[in-house]
């Protein structure tokens, strides 16, 4: 028997074909990258909220798999790869671009639910500094926007990521038991979405003289360039202290990692969200970006350090690979000893309760 998909009207709709009045399955579309997946995570259980008995399919590319490939929620996962294919009673396009059309059209569904990028209210807060977003809404929301009309699970445990026993032990074998620890993610994908390393070296080095913490250094191989900038630029007292694992992890023994830290110090990138999933503590850099485009993290406790009042900010809604003015204030002007000093202040809080 075809199981009941109580479904009334869902935004991104195009009116033409009738909705469903049962169903078996869902996919949900979100190709890259892996913070705007781990955003996904509060729809996938909103939709097992509403629909328990619904199977629920993901598409993603093969890089970010194993992002979701121990979610209970999930069915099956079908990448760029290994498409899915045959029928679909709906599907949630999170990703709305050529790609994933190209997808849906290889599919039989009778209804596709968007995600509405909004990409005309970035290029205008990008290119003429008018920001019409209003009161801000986080991505998770607008991604829910899709499907205005399903009731929501209730989203205080926020994101979700789901570890393996071994992506756990590697952790536990990786930080010193009972020694209170800060992860620094330290790398982006793009320029001026990377605080310095040379600046990250002296919140490191004052960190240090003040909290008696061991310091992580996580990234990808991509990121091993910065990693070293970062060692080299650390006092001979400082560097045993710090172990740099950019690059010699996995991104779920990554993510475990960062499941078994105190407080996390990171860029706006896609680390932070993983983050978030474990409700870390999160001291967070804006560069170029801007809040307003949704991408803070969810449901978590969060420290923001941005300049508010640089007249080029954003210059990008996703990041450069150089500061169009050639001063990159947006990341040089973050003083490292406010860094220092609120980071500090969590630590000594959380030691006196």
């Amino acid at each position: 028997m075809p199981k009941s998909l109580s479904i009334i009207r869902l935004g991104g709709n195009s009116g033409l074909n009738p909705m469903p009045r049962r169903a078996n399955k869902i996919l949900v579309i979100r190709l890259s990258s892996i913070g705007d997946i781990v955003l996904t995570t509060p729809l996938l259980r909103s939709l097992q909220h509403a629909f328990p008995d619904v199977e629920i399919d993901y598409c993603t590319k093969p890089a970010f798999v194993s992002l979701l490939a121990s979610n209970p929620r999930l069915s099956a996962i079908y990448t760029t790869k290994t498409l899915p294919s045959g029928g679909y009673d709906c599907v949630v396009d999170l990703q709305n671009n050529f790609r994933s059309h190209s997808i849906v059209r290889s599919l039989r569904s009778p209804q596709t639910f968007r995600y509405r990028k909004e990409n005309w209210k970035k290029w205008l807060l990008v290119n003429f500094k008018l920001n019409l977003y209003g009161e801000y809404r986080s991505v998770v929301d607008r991604y829910h926007d899709a499907l205005n009309n399903i009731e929501r699970a209730s989203d205080q445990p926020g994101c979700e990521l789901y570890l393996t026993i071994e992506e756990q032990a590697y952790a536990a074998a990786i930080l010193t038991s009972g020694k209170k620890t800060l992860a620094l993610c330290f790398g982006a994908k793009h320029f001026t979405k990377r605080y310095p390393p040379k600046q990250f070296a002296a919140i490191v080095t004052l960190l240090l003289t003040k909290e008696p913490l061991q310091i992580v250094l996580l990234g990808g191989r991509e990121d091993a360039a910065q990693a070293k900038e970062l060692m080299d630029n650390l006092p001979n007292n400082c560097r045993s202290k710090v172990s740099n694992l950019a690059g010699c992890s996995t991104l779920m023994q990554t993510a475990a990692i960062l499941a078994n830290c105190d407080a996390v110090l990171c860029n706006d990138t896609g680390l932070m969200h993983i983050a978030s999933a474990f409700g870390k503590m999160l001291f967070v850099l804006f560069g170029s970006s801007s809040s307003a485009f949704g991408f803070l993290p969810w449901h978590t406790p969060y420290e923001l350090f941005e300049l508010h009042a640089l007249p080029c900010r954003p210059c990008s809604h996703i990041g450069r690979d150089y500061c169009p003015k050639d001063h990159f204030r947006c990341m040089t002007d973050l003083s490292p000893a406010l860094i220092v000093d609120r980071i500090s202040n969590y630590f000594q809080s959380t030691l006196r309760g």
